[in-house]
């Protein structure tokens, strides 16, 4: 891995804790104005202090990311499908490496969709794409999505990270499950994991404990920060967890803490 690399894995993945706290508001790609992120600049901007990087779309990044931020950018490329189209699966690269380096991005993230329809296609996407973003020292990030009939057990996301770390990727967004630890140690290369959908504030801290104490490097956590009742008193409960390993319960003192203060 060269230095370019290395640097730029570095601004997402804090050396200081080995760690990350990325803030997934991508949503729109596939999902439309969801709830909480109908106004995007509205929704990061209070955030941004706290999110070790932002994972987004260039549309949102041009229109409502201020250019003066220093958050490190982690750029989604692939899509070209929705909610209400036939299968999610049928994905594309959207954005060309061109793009991602004009956008400064410092990272590339992609979907891959291990058993579905067009699983081939994903692969094939993720492999074109870091064969192109090698060439440029960026690091590829692959998100290992799942369907509605896909089960997000370890045997099956160890079988999609391990597939994501063979082709290349540089690092890998995953769900949790049980034994996920098996996962983690399955998977040469570092693992995030997803917020997934919207669930209590007290539910989503302890899925960012139980996944750092057994191996992840961090999350990537959209909805259950950006839903929330309290979203910047929600990424700073999440952030003592990943980067200062506070328990959940402790953890949750600090976002009702926060909240009262609001």
């Amino acid at each position: 891995m060269d230095w370019g690399m290395k640097n730029r894995l570095s601004r997402i993945i804090k050396p200081e804790t080995g760690k990350t706290v990325m803030l997934a508001v991508d949503h729109g790609y596939f999902l439309g104005p969801t709830s909480g992120l109908e106004k995007p600049s509205k929704t990061v901007e209070p955030l941004l202090p706290y999110a070790d990087s932002l994972m987004l779309t260039r549309g949102v990044l041009r229109t409502s990311v201020n250019a003066n931020v220093n958050v490190p950018i982690v750029l989604r490329v692939s899509g070209g499908n929705s909610i209400v189209g036939e299968d999610l699966s049928n994905e594309a690269i959207t954005v060309s490496i061109k793009d991602a380096i004009r956008l400064n991005a410092a990272a590339v993230a992609v979907s891959i969709y291990v058993g579905s329809k067009y699983e081939h296609q994903t692969l094939k996407n993720l492999a074109d794409l870091i064969d192109q973003a090698e060439d440029y020292g960026i690091p590829v990030l692959a998100v290992t999505a799942v369907g509605k009939e896909m089960a997000r057990d370890a045997r099956y996301l160890s079988l999609a990270c391990r597939i994501a770390a063979e082709l290349g990727a540089h690092f890998v967004k995953t769900y949790y499950c049980e034994d996920f630890k098996a996962v983690v140690e399955s998977c040469p290369v570092p693992v995030v994991i997803a917020g997934g959908k919207k669930v209590s504030e007290m539910d989503a801290l302890k899925l960012a404990d139980n996944a750092i104490s057994e191996g992840a490097v961090g999350v990537d956590m959209g909805r259950n920060i950006f839903q929330s009742t309290n979203p910047v008193g929600m990424i700073k409960a999440v952030r003592a967890i990943v980067h200062d390993n506070v328990p959940a319960a402790k953890a949750y003192d600090i976002f009702k803490s926060s909240k009262n203060k609001k």
